[in-house]
């Protein structure tokens, strides 16, 4: 097995041709980008990011790609607070390394649209600014998780676990990221985001009505604000979250790493390929010395 596997590294380094270099960074469509802020007053004691490994710096993405999968697909959970900039963040880690995105607030949203049984009881909590209970969510999530193109590509998941709970459910699933980004924002700069968020229901493009305002009047007088979206709302979210996030750091400490998500996007996002690549440069030792 470990020539084959070793046989395969040799191969893809050699006949796949290194990735073109580019300053362009790719767009988070349907993401809003925010400027900085000053930094956040709430710190959470993390260890720092490893470096990259001098072995593996040079070869070419694509081969490091291929590399991994034989040992493993890259598994990615990204944390933060609410408008902390996961769903930008996510855009960009899925355009450059071809995860699969898996958010549990998007797989609830579309079952409270589609009207379900578990979409109307997840409702109920979401609007009092409640997690949504265990039960409901963690099957949605496993199921996903398995699919043949999470499996085969690697996968993102956003914003989930929440609670030591579903951490501990993921656990017990032999689900767990090779790292966990945690991104942190100063609370009052997580309000503004949240409660000037407003949804195109015609195009699904996010707007801001300070940062990114709509094109004209007309598109402006159709948009929509989600229902959680308000600074009470917001507020009780925040709230719950601090209640939970201290508990998760235990379960994650040894591949937990925060990073400051007050920043530009492109210096956040600078941050977190740093992370992936260190993380993709470290399976594909494993493999090529194996």
């Amino acid at each position: 097995m470990a020539s084959s596997m070793a046989a395969a590294c040799t191969a893809a380094k050699a006949s796949l041709s290194p990735a073109q270099s580019t300053n362009q960074r790719t767009p988070a469509q349907g993401r809003l980008l925010f400027p900085g802020a000053a930094p956040s007053s709430r710190s959470l004691r993390l260890r720092p990011a490893g470096r990259r490994s001098p072995a593996t710096r040079s070869l070419p993405r694509a081969a490091k790609a291929v590399v991994a999968a034989l040992a493993d697909p890259l598994k990615v959970m990204i944390s933060g607070a609410p408008a902390s900039g996961k769903g930008t963040q996510c855009e960009l880690i899925k355009a450059k390394f071809g995860l699969v995105h898996i958010s549990a607030g998007d797989l609830l949203r579309a079952e409270i649209a589609a009207g379900s049984e578990n979409g109307k009881q997840a409702k109920e909590f979401m609007e009092k600014g409640q997690l949504v209970p265990d039960e409901i969510v963690v099957n949605m999530v496993k199921e996903r998780l398995l699919q043949p193109d999470a499996q085969e590509n690697g996968w993102l998941l956003d914003g989930y676990p929440r609670s030591y709970s579903q951490a501990m459910a993921l656990e017990t699933l032999a689900i767990r990221p090779d790292i966990c980004i945690l991104l942190d924002v100063p609370d009052e700069l997580l309000v503004e985001r949240v409660v000037g968020r407003r949804l195109d229901p015609v195009t699904g493009k996010i707007y801001h009505l300070k940062y990114s305002p709509p094109e004209n009047e007309e598109i402006a007088s159709r948009l929509t604000q989600r229902f959680d979206d308000t600074e009470e709302k917001v507020k009780l979210r925040l709230e719950t979250y601090y209640q939970n996030i201290e508990s998760l750091l235990s379960t994650y400490e040894d591949v937990l790493v925060k990073v400051k998500g007050d920043a530009t996007v492109e210096d956040v996002f600078s941050k977190i390929d740093e992370l992936l690549s260190s993380s993709l440069d470290k399976k594909t030792e494993i493999v090529a010395n194996a």
